[in-house]
């Protein structure tokens, strides 16, 4: 193995990480809005991050070029429109479906990677697409078939994190990480207060539940997640990654079921199963490629050279 795909291997094991930690939003959330309404409850998440990194930016101030402060807040608002849709979109669907469709950003990250970046996915990353979106389904058991505001919102919702995991390929390849993410966090933070002042009535009850909450998601979910992301991504593809984040609600119904003691289900069971081996697919693209399972792509591949 070769120092690119050790590295490569390395990012993405951390990148499960990230993933993990996200999934464990899903169990501390639940009951922190009770106590607070979701967008203030974001701003009040990323003021928190903001408040720990600004210190650490002061002997920084140099490295905010315009190039730099342009792209890091494109990812932020990015950033932000991913979060309030999929809030909103709760609102009006269920939480299986909303779980569903924002997965879908698994189909729209390699269309979008072919559209700004000009590179094709490998075949077994498509193929690990597939059987990922499969698995999401299975899992997460999407209930009503008829399309709502909800759904369409959660729609949007998957399409701009597909947008951000491809738009994070693109700048962290160029500029400083820790502006990038300072900035991000801050988009964010302001983005949420105004929209929460705009279109939501405004609860913060402040709760023991409520304290941790903002003390995993600011510290772990944003911080931590926020820098991991953007710094080990890049040594991966856009597709592979979406992939591996694709994990996320089988971690969550994982740390559901270990925590809350919520029942998973034989076909949730599966649909986790079904989406290890989509990412296990996704992993192995180049032996496959290798061995000549894909042929039409060897041939696609000598008739481009």
């Amino acid at each position: 193995m070769n120092s690119n795909s050790k590295q490569r291997r390395k990012a993405e094991v951390i990148l499960i990480i990230v993933t993990l930690i996200w999934g464990g939003t899903f169990v501390v959330i639940k009951g922190a809005l009770d106590d607070a309404s979701p967008l203030f409850f974001v701003g009040v998440r990323f003021a928190i991050a903001v408040l720990i990194l600004t210190p650490c930016m002061l002997t920084r101030l140099q490295g905010f070029t315009k190039p730099v402060i342009k792209s890091g807040i494109i990812l932020g608002a990015i950033m932000f429109l991913g979060f309030s849709t999929q809030t909103m979109g709760l609102q009006y669907t269920t939480a299986s479906k909303s779980g569903f469709i924002t997965g879908l950003a698994v189909v729209f990250t390699p269309l979008l990677q072919m559209l700004i970046e000009k590179r094709m996915p490998r075949p077994g990353n498509l193929i690990g697409v597939v059987l990922v979106v499969i698995g999401l389904y299975l899992l997460t058991s999407p209930a009503g078939a008829s399309f709502n505001v909800g759904d369409a919102l959660t729609l949007a919702c998957a399409f701009f994190f597909a947008l951000y995991i491809v738009y994070i390929d693109v700048f962290s390849k160029k500029f400083s990480i820790i502006h990038l993410v300072y900035l991000q966090i801050l988009t964010v933070m302001v983005l949420s207060f105004i929209f929460a002042g705009g279109f939501e009535t405004i609860r913060f009850n402040l709760t023991g539940n409520l304290l941790f909450a903002l003390a995993y998601t600011a510290l772990l979910a944003t911080i931590i997640n926020t820098y991991l992301q953007t710094e080990y991504q890049r040594y991966s593809t856009p597709t592979r990654a979406a992939i591996i984040f694709t994990l996320e609600p089988v971690f969550a119904a994982l740390l559901a079921f270990l925590i809350l003691h919520e029942i998973l289900g034989l076909q949730g069971v599966i649909g986790g199963a079904v989406i290890v081996t989509g990412l296990i697919v996704s992993e192995l693209s180049e032996v496959i490629e290798k061995w000549g399972l894909i042929p039409w792509y060897e041939h696609e591949q000598s008739s481009a050279e």
